[in-house]
Parts: structure tokens; sequence; C-alpha cells
């Protein structure tokens, strides 16, 4: 049976002043009508069942997600207790699938992606549980074509391709994963051919997952079980925070990805944004006559290429404003060059060294 394991504890920093400590990213709207985590779980709908949805995020979130989300039952959000990185998080939600369905497979994804065409990315997931139910020790993955040489995401580079049936998306076994390349590197891997993005969308068996973090990550994988066992307990709530803490945090791309054998990427049929920082808006909502992409009551003159979100009852005025993001919320504004956005995460560690906790 498929099991969807949405992670949802990022922090969104780039997002700031929009993002905040209980409202991050996937928290926020910003393409379509729905939040990021809300688009994530419509686009699942006849997928999957709600009963076997599992959002895993940080325990501070769940009350907030739940409010999102109200059909789903309680036991679908996970609350980790502290910030442990993506193998832990996918651990802990294998032990649950295992424990309710040995053969269970589970498709893994992150909740702030834009994906448009839910019907191809259901037929991918599909095509990919397909490939994993033919093979128990199967893991899939997803590439995306790569449009310029990008230095922010993780690489996968195809090997030989596997046959697939008419109408199926194109398969390859993995040859291997590249970190974040340097800029010449990135367009050599672009200019190569054989190279995607890597999406961090995953398809195994949770025993598979679960037989590679115990190989792979014995101490984890140890502390991980201490949890599981203690689930329905009285003393669960206990173990979870003395063993989740204990862990060494890493992503799943290092603890598994990169030393697994039997690994199939999948060229992503459906468009697939990550939704990284504040220019993102401008290939999700295009831009106007002047460069400008614009969600706020807006007056301008000799304003270009520039990023501009406000609420509704809030006027921005700019007057030969030229690449900027400004973003404004009730209690805070950005106003930034639009090379300079990377330095937000610089600002709000600044922010949090005063102690200004009331702006995070």
């Amino acid at each position: 049976m498929l099991h969807a394991i949405i992670m949802a504890g990022g922090a969104g920093t780039r997002f700031w002043p929009a993002s905040r400590t209980l409202t991050p990213k996937q928290l926020l709207t910003l393409y379509g009508e729905r939040s990021m985590i809300q688009g994530t779980v419509d686009r699942l709908e006849g997928l999957v069942p709600a009963e076997n949805t599992l959002i895993v995020t940080n325990e501070r979130l769940v009350e907030g997600i739940a409010e999102q989300l109200p059909a789903l039952p309680a036991r679908a959000i996970l609350g980790e207790p502290c910030k442990r990185d993506t193998a832990p998080c996918i651990g802990l939600a294998a032990l649950q699938v295992c424990r309710e369905d040995r053969e269970g497979i589970m498709a893994v994804m992150p909740a702030d992606h834009v994906i448009q065409s839910t019907d191809k990315f259901q037929q991918a997931i599909r095509q990919a549980a397909s490939l994993v139910d033919d093979s128990a020790d199967r893991i899939v993955t997803f590439g995306i074509r790569p449009t310029y040489p990008a230095e922010i995401f993780g690489y996968i580079e195809r090997g030989d391709a596997l046959p697939t049936p008419s109408g199926e998306a194109l398969a390859y076994q993995v040859a291997q994963f590249r970190e974040k390349p340097d800029a010449t590197t990135a367009q050599g891997y672009l200019d190569s051919g054989n190279f995607y993005w890597n999406a961090g969308i995953f398809v195994w068996k949770a025993a598979k997952i679960l037989r590679e973090l115990q190989e792979r990550q014995p101490e984890m994988f140890a502390h991980l079980q201490a949890i599981s066992d203690a689930t329905g307990t009285d003393r669960y709530a206990d173990v979870l925070r003395e063993e989740f803490a204990a862990i060494r945090g890493v992503s799943i791309d290092y603890a598994v990805m990169e030393h697994a054998t039997d690994v199939v990427v999948i060229e992503a049929p459906f468009d697939w944004d990550d939704v990284g920082n504040w220019p993102s808006l401008s290939r999700l909502h295009g831009a106007d006559e002047d460069g400008n992409t614009i969600d706020a009551k807006h007056l301008g003159i000799d304003t270009q290429g520039s990023i501009i979100r406000g609420t509704s009852d809030h006027l921005i005025a700019t007057l030969g404003v030229h690449d900027c993001i400004v973003v404004q919320t009730p209690d805070a504004t950005l106003v930034a060059d639009r090379r300079s956005e990377e330095s937000i995460r610089q600002l709000v560690k600044m922010i949090e060294e005063n102690g200004w906790q009331e702006y995070l």
C-alpha cells in the first residue's frame, strides 16, 4: 500500500519577514489560493488516502499545520522535538509505516515545492511505486531536467535507460549523486545532458529504507528504534525527546542515497519549482511590462525589475526603484537588492542576536 510522507520542518528563513517561527514558508500562500503544505496534500487526493498520509514537522508547528489541514487525523502529524535533518525524519516515519504495513511503500516529498499538473505528478508516483514493487531493494527518485547551471541544487547523473512502457516517463539507473557544484561544474553538467537537479522526492519500501539506515547509520537507527518501541506507552513523549535529541543530524542524501545501489531516477514529467527565495515568485507569477512581480496594493513611478509583496490594506509606493525586493508585513518591512537576497539569512541572525524575538 502507498503511504505519503511529507517533510515539513523547514524554517524558510529566506522568506522573512513573511516567514516566521510559527508560520514558515510551508504555511505561507506563495502561489495559488492555498498554502504550500495545503497544496502538497491537495496533490495527493485520489492517490493516497488521508489515513496513509503522515506529515513530519517541528513540534511547534503541529498546531498550525493541524489548523490548515483539518481533514487529516491528529495522528497524521508527527512533531519532532528538535531539528535533526531529513534522515532521522524519514527513519521515524518509516518505522511508523512498518508498524502498520510491513510491505508499505513510501512516497517521500517536501512540503514546500510547487508542482503543476497533478495528473502527471500522480502518474509519476504510481510509476515509481510500480518500479519499487518489482524489486524490494530498489529506490526511486525524481530528477528535474536543468534549465540553467544552478549552483543551489544537488545533481543526479543518469546511467543506462530502463525499458519504459508507452506513456510513462523516462527512467534511468542512477550513476552517481553529485553535491552542489560551483558555476563551472554546473555548466558542465548542463552541457552534458546527462544530469538532473535532485528534486528531493523519493519512493521506496519502508522496510528497505530502514535496512539502509540500520546498516549505514547504526547509532541513529538505535535511537529511532528506541522511540518506536516506546510508541503507545506513557513513556513515549519523554523517550522521543531524549532519544531524538541524541541523534546526530544528517540528510538522507548523505546517509543513504550517495551509497545505495539499484537506485533509479525518473525524469519528472511535471513542472517543478522549489520556491527557494523571493525571486522565485517571478518565475511562478510572471512579470509585468516593467519586469515587476507585484502582489500588493502598489503605485510605482520608474519602478523596474522588482518584487513587491504586501497586505491588501497597505499602499506601497515606489519611486525610481530598480531590481529590488520589497516585502511589507504588519510589523516589519524588508527592502533589499535582488542580488543580495541570500543575505536575508544573515539579517535574521542579526535580529536574533538583538533579542528581537517578536520579529522572528
